[in-house]
């Protein structure tokens, strides 16, 4: 990469140097488990705050642990982190440190008052989540009226001088209204949108009806790809999550930045992202669970949590020996290694076969067969827990029209 392209990526963004020395360029913390809403996806099913959260004195020590490391992007998450009294606090301590810092939320109290504070502060940027259209997202949050208020949020925080990004799930009940979702943000004036698949994780491994079915990546990457055009067009810069793709024909559409050949890599978790639980918990990825946790900074400094942990730097071990089912015998195996490491194992009970892949999908479909996934096994009922699910291959069936119906 010339010169003059690598200084217009941000430089929240990891380079080739911070993937060899493992900088964790992005930090997602979750400094509170305490919301004020009630998400039927909520990976960590938040609602009351830890009671062994870390007091304001760790959280200090830590962002300067953080800062050490070579961090340079810490997005504070929870639960609601601005229901913790001392968030502002953290805000500013994380922009002395001299990483920039943002806020993902629901938005659904995010105040006049609460954002003007927050840009005092030194708050960077807000993304805030909308699951879908009114009563859709309602229903994910599990509030009424939590769409509107998320809008409202959305719009102050332009109206602030922040960035503003929108942060969605794709699954059975948004996929639909994604198109109509994007003109709405839009218009409430989001510049950067990410979206995920709906992980089997948490409140969500109860709810086997919101997941996606791995065939419908027959649809979700082609319109991925639409928007991400249109968006580029009129100023929404479209952001996909490591759990969406992969390899299909629209891979470097919707992970374009500024090279028309970018195709996913392979899970990052320890390598560029760490994540932070609101009790000192280290992780080498947020949405991961609890068996992918390396220690905890009450006992350990971070910098040996993160450069001797043999949990954190599991992908630095890995091999295809590793993967099995189809993702073994994937020609894109090496380099992919089945894709997001979470949605692998929250599905199958264990990392290393991934089901949600376009690639996947197309290959099947190219056989006349397509991948169903049953619930096999309920999540325990714990933070970032998981369920079991089990593969059904089946014929694709017939379009309706094509259908033989014989009467007798």
């Amino acid at each position: 990469m010339d010169a003059q392209r690598a200084d217009a990526l941000p430089v929240r963004y990891a380079g080739l140097d911070d993937i060899v020395n493992r900088v964790p360029v992005s930090v997602v913390w979750e400094i509170t488990l305490a919301c004020d809403l009630a998400c039927s996806h909520c990976g960590s099913r938040a609602g009351s705050r830890r009671r062994d959260e870390l007091s304001t004195a760790e959280a200090f020590d830590l962002v300067d642990q953080i800062a050490e490391l070579g961090a340079r992007d810490v997005g504070l998450i929870g639960g609601e982190a601005y229901l913790r009294k001392d968030w502002l606090e953290i805000v500013a301590a994380i922009r002395a440190a001299g990483m920039r810092c943002d806020l993902q939320t629901g938005g659904r109290n995010l105040s006049e008052e609460r954002v003007a504070r927050a840009a005092a502060a030194g708050l960077c940027g807000v993304g805030i989540s909308i699951d879908g259209l009114g009563a859709t997202h309602d229903k994910l949050r599990g509030v009424t009226g939590s769409y509107e208020l998320a809008l409202a949020a959305l719009r102050r925080v332009c109206a602030h001088g922040l960035s503003a990004a929108v942060n969605s799930q794709i699954n059975a009940y948004t996929l639909p209204q994604l198109r109509e979702l994007m003109d709405v943000i839009i218009e409430a004036g989001a510049t950067n949108w990410q979206l995920a698949i709906t992980t089997a994780m948490g409140n969500a491994a109860d709810h086997p009806d919101m997941l996606l079915q791995p065939w419908q990546m027959l649809e979700v990457m082609p319109l991925l790809a639409e928007l991400a055009i249109e968006g580029r067009e009129r100023g929404l810069f479209l952001q996909p999550a490591s759990n969406v793709g992969y390899y299909g024909p629209y891979e470097s559409v919707i992970r374009n930045v500024i090279d028309p050949e970018i195709y996913f890599h392979g899970c990052n978790a320890g390598d560029t992202v760490m994540g932070i639980e609101a009790d000192g918990t280290i992780k080498s990825c947020p949405g991961l669970g609890s068996a992918y946790a390396g220690g905890n900074v009450r006992e350990t400094r971070l910098r040996e949590i993160w450069e001797k942990s043999e949990v954190i730097a599991f992908n630095r071990r890995r091999t295809v020996d590793d993967l099995w089912g189809f993702c073994r015998t994937c020609y894109y195996a090496e380099t992919c290694m089945a894709g997001c490491t979470w949605t692998s194992h929250a599905l199958m009970g264990r990392a290393g076969n991934n089901p949600m892949c376009h690639h996947r999908a197309l290959e099947m479909d190219r056989q006349g067969l397509r991948e169903r996934l049953v619930k096999v096994k309920d999540a325990p009922g714990r933070s970032f827990d998981h369920g079991e699910f089990e593969i059904v291959v089946e014929p694709v069936p017939a379009p309706v029209a094509d259908r033989i119906v014989v009467n007798g």
